[in-house]
């Protein structure tokens, strides 16, 4: 009687790390591939460097795979090509003159893997060239030539394998992050609007900005890798920019409305906007995640008509407050908190409306979305 409970336990954990699983298949699929082909092509080390590469090369999306991929070549066909220009030039036959080449070699591609990071493994690389070519008796361009074959073996690999074995797509894992950051979104921004009824915690409240400000990170990496895939999808996604974007001008505003609720506004201010602000935040809040849900299902985006009444209904209230002069007795600072709300709140709307046409956009069937013409900056 408990083994169905129990299936449906598993099937959920294993449905909840789909990605991950997938991902840890692919590996080991293109380590195991490129392997089998170093065999056939008689590599030596057992093709050591085209395993690698497919491992190293492998990510979770087709995106980061295309990406990862090309970098790696690059940064090997850098170090390859300037280790054996300087070990054929420079003799280097006893541990001396050996030690001075790999600095002459180490340093130039460590300066460049510092201004490119798609020169990281060039110094790598080159260490491979000049040290192992010794040990197995192969001179520069040889060796050079052999890591050359494996790279470009291990890298068409990686790329082969992650569109062919259970392909995972950026755009889709981007799409979850997205919605995960706007659930994150919604739990904080009621809690930073109610700093201005009650004095907040700081540090809880830099905790909340960087755990937000880490979510929205992700998702623009992601879209950056979602990008790349378009080059190779028969049917083109949408394009995740104007998304990740619009998430970071959301995760702005909220920078904006903590560093205002610093301190609760005073009395006669609270008494009034309060239950404005606390209604704003409620059907805020309620609108991100709903938009959440939308992107999670490629649905259409929730109505943001309650939101935008409440705005106005705030709105007029301060309009209210200014006419009945109640806002001449404010300081300075207080003054420009309140400002700096009206503003981050209107700035918020403008955000929303942004939101649902990047999430009606993602609502589209594959293959019928409209081209891109710009984002929604």
């Amino acid at each position: 009687m408990n083994i169905v409970p129990a299936w449906n336990r598993a099937a959920t954990q294993v449905k909840a790390y789909r990605a991950q699983l997938r991902f840890c298949l692919r590996m080991t699929v293109a380590a195991l591939l490129a392997f089998a082909l170093t065999q056939l092509l008689a590599i030596p080390l057992h093709g050591l460097w085209a395993v690698l590469t497919a491992v190293v090369a492998t990510q979770v999306s087709v995106g980061g795979s295309l990406r990862a991929a090309a970098e790696y070549v690059v940064g090997t066909i850098g170090g390859v090509a300037y280790a054996t220009f300087v070990g054929v030039l420079v003799p280097h036959a006893t541990p001396l003159a050996l030690a001075g080449v790999l600095a002459l070699t180490v340093a130039p591609l460590a300066g460049a893997a510092a201004l490119n990071p798609s020169f990281r493994v060039a110094p790598f690389t080159a260490v491979i060239v000049l040290l192992i070519s010794n040990e197995l008796g192969e001179g520069p361009l040889e060796s050079a030539l052999y890591r050359l074959l494996e790279v470009a073996l291990g890298g068409a690999v990686a790329v082969t394998v992650s569109l062919l074995v259970f392909p995972e797509r950026a755009y889709g894992l981007g799409l979850d992050a997205a919605a995960r950051a706007l659930d994150q979104l919604a739990q904080v921004l009621p809690e930073l609007l109610a700093g201005f009824s009650r004095k907040l915690d700081l540090d809880e409240v830099r905790r909340i900005q960087d755990a937000t400000g880490e979510a929205v990170a992700n998702c623009l990496a992601i879209a950056a890798e979602a990008k790349r895939e378009r080059f190779v999808n028969l049917g083109p996604e949408p394009d995740p920019g104007p998304l990740a974007r619009t998430l970071l001008r959301l995760r702005h505003d909220l920078v904006i409305i903590g560093r205002a609720a610093v301190a609760p506004l005073p009395d006669i201010l609270s008494s009034r906007l309060g239950p404005l602000l606390a209604s704003l935040a409620a059907g805020a809040s309620d609108y991100l995640r709903q938009s959440a849900s939308a992107l999670r299902s490629r649905r259409s985006p929730p109505p943001l008509d309650p939101i935008t009444t409440t705005l106005e209904a705030y709105t007029s209230e301060i309009a209210v407050l200014r006419n009945q002069g109640l806002t001449r007795s404010l300081s300075s600072s207080e003054v420009e908190r309140l400002f700096a709300l009206g503003f981050a709140l209107e700035q918020l709307h403008r955000n929303f409306v942004d939101l649902a046409r990047c999430v009606e956009e993602a609502a589209r069937p594959r293959g019928k979305a409209k081209p891109s013409t710009g984002s929604p900056d």
